[in-house]
């Protein structure tokens, strides 16, 4: 009898012993994660602004490069005639250095902007496991996020209805949808050249549309996203990426998009803020 009751006491303490290790452990756990989503929440949202600014920062670089060019014909004309004044030559000389000023601005925000599209590539596809990476191809450009997914992970064989398969990867891109909740999405269906042969679906035109209308409605009644955020369209088989004489060609056309991009109403009011051209 005594050596049951120290075996059952012995048992008792390394249970004891375990819970405590295993609640620091978990303690340890939850605050190493809340600060690694607090720093991806705040690198997530400096990317949203810079990438959404970046667009009508790159119209009006352009705009001053070509406004600088002019200035420097303006000023060599200038400088060969006899008649212009040393006062008409000072001020364009000063346009020009402002220019050139407000060009290398630009360029150091591009460059910003590149370096944090790389940081999003990564926390979009740093959840994705290599046989996600298979079907699914991230790209981001010019500030808007571009998801394409292949549509033999998507969709059942011939049809539009989605895929068990495919449940995985699309609860991962709708977190990715949600966090980027002031952006607006656009899934969009794509086809091969092959003529679709079903009773009730017309043309590779009405099977792009289902098959972009079959994920919203994934999207928004098994994951939660908001559908006043979501647009499906579908562009049949003319928006190939690849050529549609080879079977690998005709794979890659057959295909959905995710497309994320900043609201326009956003983009307006930025342009709206950018700096003005002095006078």
């Amino acid at each position: 009898m005594k050596k049951v009751l120290f075996v059952a006491a012995l048992v008792a303490g390394c249970l004891a012993f375990n819970s405590c290790a295993s609640k620091k452990d978990l303690d340890n756990c939850q605050a190493e994660n809340k600060d690694l989503t607090s720093k991806y929440q705040n690198a997530r949202e400096e990317l949203a602004a810079a990438n959404s600014r970046i667009n009508a920062l790159q119209d009006q670089l352009a705009s001053c490069q070509g406004n600088n060019a002019a200035l420097q014909k303006s000023l060599e004309q200038s400088l060969h005639n006899a008649n212009s004044t040393s006062v008409n030559i000072t001020k364009l000389v000063d346009q020009i250095n402002e220019s050139n000023q407000y060009i290398r601005h630009l360029v150091e925000v591009k460059s910003k902007s590149d370096s944090l599209n790389m940081v999003l590539t990564n926390n979009l596809t740093r959840t994705l496991t290599n046989d996600d990476k298979k079907d699914v191809d991230v790209q981001v450009l010019k500030g808007v996020v571009y998801i394409s997914l292949s549509d033999n992970m998507l969709y059942k064989s011939g049809g539009y209805e989605i895929s068990d398969a495919a449940a995985v990867t699309l609860s991962k891109i709708a977190k990715i949808i949600k966090d980027y909740k002031d952006y607006d999405v656009l899934i969009e269906g794509n086809t091969d050249n092959v003529p679709i042969s079903s009773t009730n679906i017309r043309n590779n035109w009405d099977l792009s549309c289902l098959r972009a209308s079959s994920v919203v409605q994934c999207l928004q009644t098994k994951y939660g996203v908001d559908p006043k955020r979501l647009t499906a369209g579908g562009r049949g088989e003319y928006n190939p990426v690849a050529d549609n004489a080879t079977v690998a060609g005709k794979a890659k056309n057959r295909r959905t998009q995710i497309i994320i991009t900043p609201k326009l109403d956003e983009f307006m009011e930025l342009i709206g803020k950018a700096p003005e051209d002095k006078k």
